[in-house]
C-alpha cells in the first residue's frame, strides 16, 4: 500500500493519468469510473492508479473527517458486481491536521477490458471518458499478451484449400527445417503444421498466420491485408493523382512483388558527374531502407484492422502508415530501444524467408542507410495508439544537384549540415541560434544556402510567415512533421 509520504507527493502530481481528486464522498458512480479508468491503464504505464477522496484539484485538503462506515462503503465496489473483471483494489485512511484522505489504489487489470455496468471507462490525461472502438482494441490486445497471439488464433472457416500447402512443403518448410529431419518426416500434413503454429488441431482449420503467410485469398478473411500505394503529385492528399497501385496476396507472394515494386516506381536514380571522368548515382530514397521499412509494417500491423498499409508518396516526402501501435514492452519512451511481436508466428516466417533478421537493428540500419544517401532522418510517430507512422524524405544531396551544385565534398558537407539543422529545429530557433549551432557566420549565406532550400522543400517553416524579416522570426520543423 502507498505510505503517507508518496500520498502527499501524489496530492500535487503531474501524473494526471493516474490520480484523481475529489471533495465528494456520495458519488458512487463517480468512483466507479475512476475505479474503472485506473484498472484499464490505457497509456500502459504499468503503474498504480489513486482515487483519493477529501482533496481538492490544487491538491489542498478539503478537512474530511473518515469513518468506518464510508470505507466499507468504498470497500465494497471491489465485490458489488458491478465492475468485471473484479478490480485489483485497496482502500486505506490517511490522517492529516487538515482532515483525512481515503485513498482507493487500484492496479492494472492482468485481463482487460474492465468494464463498468457494461462501459469501458479510460484515462486520457486528466479526463475520463468511455473507450472508442480502436481504444477497446487497444485494450484487448493487453488481454492477448498473456494469451494466444491473433496470428495464433485458429481462422474459423478455413481449410487447407484455403493455403497454399505447395508452396509450404516444398518452399517454406526446407528453409526452416533440416533437411535431414525434413527427409524423415512421416506425420500427416496438418500434425507437421501444427508443430509450426500454422495449424489448430483442436478446431481443425489453419491458423490466422497460416492464412496470412500463405493463404490463395487472404483477404477474403482478412480485408485489409494488403499495400495501397499511391503517388500525388504535391504534398497533400488533395493533390493530382499520378500513380496508384494496390499490391495484395499472401505475404509469401506479396513482399517480393512489393519489393520489385518499390525498386521500379519509387526509387529513380540519376547519374551525376563528380569529375571529368566519373560519375555517381544519385538516387531519392534507398531501396533497402524502403524495404527494411515495408517490411517491418506487414510484419508488425494490426490485421484484425479493415484499414491497409498505406505507402504514400509526395512530392517531399513518402508516408508509410500501418495499422497497430507499439505493441507489449515496446512503448514511445523506449523506442526504439525495446521491440515486441504482436505476430510472432508471421514474424519468425517472415526471418525464415529471408526478409527480416529480428535483430532488432532494422531502425538503426535505417537510419544509417538514410544518412549515407543523403536523406534526412526519418521521422517516427509513435504517439498514435492505433497506427504506427514513418515519413522519410528525398536525398538532399539530390535537392543540391537540382539546384546546380556539383557532387562534391562540400556538397557532401552542405547535406550533413543540413541534416544537423532539421534535428536542432525540432524546436523553433532564430537565425542567430541555428548560425551558431552550425559553427556558420554569414547571416545571408545561412539563409539561402541552408535555410531556403528546406523552407522550398517543405521540411522547414518559419513561424511568422507573414513577416519573412521580423526581428522575431523563428524556424522549425513544419508543423505535420513536428510530431515525434
Amino acid at each position: 500500500m502507498i505510505t503517507k509520504e508518496e500520498i502527499c507527493q501524489l496530492l500535487h502530481s503531474t501524473e494526471t493519468y493516474r490520480v484523481e481528486r475529489t471533495i465528494s464522498t456520495s458519488d458512487m458512480d463517480k468512483f466507479q469510473e475512476a475505479i474503472c479508468a485506473f484498472s484499464n491503464d490505457l497509456p500502459g504505464s504499468r503503474k498504480n492508479g489513486y482515487l483519493i477522496l477529501g482533496a481538492r484539484d490544487d491538491g489542498s485538503l478539503a478537512g474530511l473527517r473518515v469513518d468506518d462506515a464510508l470505507m466499507k462503503r468504498i470497500a465494497s465496489i471491489r465485490s458489488d458486481g458491478n465492475i468485471l473483471p473484479l478490480p485489483i483494489m485497496s482502500v486505506e485512511r490517511f490522517e492529516f491536521e487538515e482532515g483525512d484522505l481515503l485513498v482507493v489504489e487500484v492496479a492494472p487489470a492482468l485481463v482487460p477490458p474492465v468494464r463498468y455496468r457494461g462501459r469501458t471507462f479510460i484515462r486520457i490525461g486528466p479526463r475520463r471518458d468511455i473507450a472508442s472502438e480502436s481504444e477497446e482494441r487497444l485494450l484487448l490486445e493487453k488481454r492477448t499478451s498473456y494469451m494466444a497471439t491473433f496470428d495464433a488464433t485458429p481462422c474459423f472457416g478455413a481449410t487447407l484449400k484455403d493455403i497454399d500447402t505447395r508452396f509450404i512443403t516444398q518452399e517454406y518448410l526446407p528453409q526452416i527445417i533440416d533437411s535431414e529431419l525434413l527427409a524423415t518426416e512421416q506425420r500427416p500434413l496438418t500434425e507437421q503444421l501444427a508443430s509450426i503454429h500454422l495449424y489448430d488441431l483442436k478446431h481443425d482449420c489453419p491458423t490466422n498466420a497460416a492464412i496470412i503467410l500463405f493463404g490463395r485469398k487472404p483477404s477474403f478473411f482478412f480485408h485489409g491485408c494488403y499495400v495501397q500505394y499511391v503517388h500525388f503529385a504535391g504534398n497533400d492528399t488533395g493533390s493530382e493523382i499520378l500513380n496508384e497501385r494496390r499490391i495484395e496476396g499472401s505475404l509469401c507472394m506479396m513482399l517480393p512483388l512489393l519489393e520489385r515494386f518499390v525498386k521500379d516506381a519509387v526509387v529513380t536514380a540519376r547519374p551525376m558527374p563528380v569529375s571529368m571522368l566519373r560519375e555517381q548515382t544519385l538516387f531519392n530514397y534507398p531501396e533497402l531502407a524502403l524495404r527494411e521499412l515495408l517490411m517491418n509494417a506487414c510484419m508488425h500491423r494490426d490485421y484484425q484492422s479493415n484499414t491497409p498499409i498505406r505507402l504514400y508518396q509526395f512530392h517531399s516526402r513518402i508516408e508509410i502508415l500501418n495499422a497497430g501501435g507499439l505493441y507489449g514492452e515496446a512503448r514511445p519512451e523506449n523506442f526504439p530501444t525495446i521491440n515486441d511481436y504482436r505476430n510472432p508466428i508471421i514474424a519468425e516466417a517472415m526471418r525464415g524467408l529471408r526478409y527480416v533478421n529480428m535483430f532488432n537493428r532494422g531502425i538503426q540500419r535505417v537510419k544509417t542507410m538514410l544518412k549515407e544517401n543523403g536523406n534526412p532522418a526519418p521521422l517516427f510517430n509513435v504517439s498514435k495508439i492505433t497506427a504506427f507512422e514513418v515519413t522519410v524524405h528525398p536525398s538532399l544531396s539530390l535537392h543540391l544537384e537540382a539546384r546546380g551544385k556539383k557532387v562534391t565534398k562540400s556538397v557532401t558537407k552542405s547535406t550533413e549540415l543540413m541534416h544537423d539543422l532539421l534535428l536542432f529545429c525540432e524546436a523553433p530557433r532564430s537565425l542567430t541560434e541555428i548560425m551558431a549551432h552550425l559553427g556558420l557566420k554569414h547571416r545571408n549565406n545561412t539563409k539561402v544556402k541552408y535555410i531556403d532550400p528546406l523552407i522550398e522543400d517543405g521540411l522547414l517553416e518559419m513561424t511568422i510567415p507573414d513577416k519573412p524579416n521580423s526581428r522575431n522570426q523563428r524556424y522549425r520543423l513544419t508543423h505535420d512533421l513536428n510530431h515525434t
